[in-house]
């Protein structure tokens, strides 16, 4: 199992500083600059990691990832761990540990700095730690900072503790409940997330009305209701699906059937809530896990059975590694399959060239408005360069940050429809459109510029009706 760590994360290492930034990593960053209890969007966690390492080294993209890389490789540690407290032997922990390294949803948000693979880090290592509670009672006190930390990244990570903990009462597991460090768990979590809970109610929790945005399908990777269904059978990979599946049903005939019915309810709420099809990512390591103890038994010592087991691993790999980590040069990715597959490959190219042309298209002292903290992300990022000021976005923390200033009666807008800006500005003249130059069609490919003059009424009072959340 370590040895699998150590090659899973010298992979990652190895292919961090391909491509570019994300969309989400630049919006980190300038959030960062931003440090507060909580934001319109998210807790205060990955912006925090981000302005970290951008600390330590401000132009390194490997470096601002190594926490993503640590806790993607810490997911592949706690299922060949989970698979240990199942039953498996070395054998058992080994293949457990191989699967979740080779599959794509790990591999993916373990190459990007985000929420994500924080949140698939907490889910693991919670469950790892319920696993272990019925030797000690003690693992709650764990379990409870775990989940005040992991809220910190990620609040959505409360649905499948609650999920989990009404499961296990559904079960017949009540006794592990009744414990005094029960009581001191929920206590941790509870303090370490009061900070966030005033920030959001002190704001109007801008938060919920975001849910409800993405539950719309205002997200880039917001799914469908089918989609939702047929993306679970990709995002470890599907040639491990009878792997999980054996997985799901060996915890139903055990004593932690507590899982399966988790990931049930789970796929039903987030199916019919407009969750997207990761959020139940973090279910299939315990699958996987379990799925492992059982064929471990079948394989034995079987050479020629092992050795097939391990070429569908390996294959699994090799087919996630080229759809969601950064192996293809850019200028093939435009005619293969990879951003029908990977959204997010495509909003890693081409910041530092848009962020150029923006800059080309700037009236000498204009202001820069943008449509989305991608692009205000970028400018932050980048736009030093060519001395471009700090720009204004209605997207998101963006527009908590502040209106363009009332005396600006010229400003660059990027990204938003002229029929928008006709109901801002007096005059609207276009400026360009941005161009990646390799024909890549990602979300700013071709997205206008123009210049926007003399406002109708003063930014401060038009600042309210360019406010986005999504």
């Amino acid at each position: 199992m370590p040895v699998i760590a150590s090659i899973f994360a010298l992979v990652l290492l190895a292919t961090s500083g391909r491509y570019g930034y994300h969309r989400d990593e630049l919006y980190f960053l300038a959030a960062g600059r931003r440090l507060d209890w909580s934001y319109p969007d998210q807790p205060p966690l990955s912006p925090f990691l981000a302005r970290f390492m951008a600390a330590v080294d401000p132009d390194s993209l490997c470096v601002m990832r190594l926490p993503a890389t640590a806790a993607a490789t810490f997911v592949v540690v706690c299922a060949g761990l989970m698979a240990g407290e199942l039953g498996g032997g070395r054998g058992a922990r080994a293949l457990a540990a191989g699967a979740v390294a080779s599959s794509a949803l790990v591999m993916g948000v373990g190459h990007l700095l985000g929420t994500t693979v924080f949140d698939l880090a907490a889910w693991s290592l919670i469950c790892l730690l319920v696993l272990k509670l019925g030797r000690d009672p003690r693992w709650w006190l764990l379990i409870g900072l775990v989940v005040g930390i992991g809220l910190q990244n990620k609040v959505l990570l409360i649905v499948p503790v609650l999920v989990l903990a009404g499961a296990l009462s559904a079960v017949g597991e009540r006794k592990l409940f009744a414990t005094g460090y029960f009581g001191f768990a929920v206590g941790i979590a509870l303090v370490l997330q009061l900070p966030y809970l005033w920030w959001q109610a002190d704001n109007g929790f801008p938060q919920w009305e975001l849910s409800r945005a993405i539950a719309g399908g205002s997200s880039g990777t917001s799914d469908s209701p089918i989609t939702f269904v047929l993306l679970q059978f990709g995002l470890f990979g599907p040639l491990l699906v009878p792997l999980w599946g054996y997985g799901l049903w060996r915890l139903w005939n055990s004593r932690w059937r507590a899982f399966p019915l988790t990931y049930a309810v789970l796929f039903v709420v987030f199916l019919v809530t407009g969750g997207k099809a990761y959020y139940l990512g973090g279910m299939y390591p315990v699958l996987l896990a379990a799925g492992a103890v059982g064929l471990c038994r079948w394989l034995a010592d079987d050479r020629k059975r092992w050795a097939a087991v391990t070429s569908v691993i390996v294959v699994n790999a090799v087919m996630s590694a080229l759809l969601f980590l950064p192996v293809l040069p850019i200028a093939w990715l435009r005619d293969s399959p990879v951003l029908a597959v990977n959204y997010d490959a495509g909003e890693t190219i081409a910041w530092p060239r848009y962020v150029e042309q923006i800059a080309a298209a700037r009236p000498p002292g204009a202001p820069v408005l943008t449509a989305n903290y991608g692009e205000a992300g970028a400018i932050e990022r980048f736009g030093p360069e060519y001395a471009l000021p700090t720009p204004y976005s209605g997207h998101n923390a963006y527009w908590w940050w502040g209106p363009p200033p009332d005396s600006a009666t010229e400003v660059l807008t990027v990204g938003i429809d002229r029929e928008r800006l006709t109901e801002i500005c007096s005059i609207v003249e276009p400026a360009g459109i941005l161009d990646n130059g390799l024909g890549i069609d990602n979300d700013e490919q071709g997205e206008p510029m123009f210049v926007c003059r003399n406002p109708i009424r003063p930014w401060s009072q038009l600042w309210p009706q360019l406010r986005t959340l999504g």
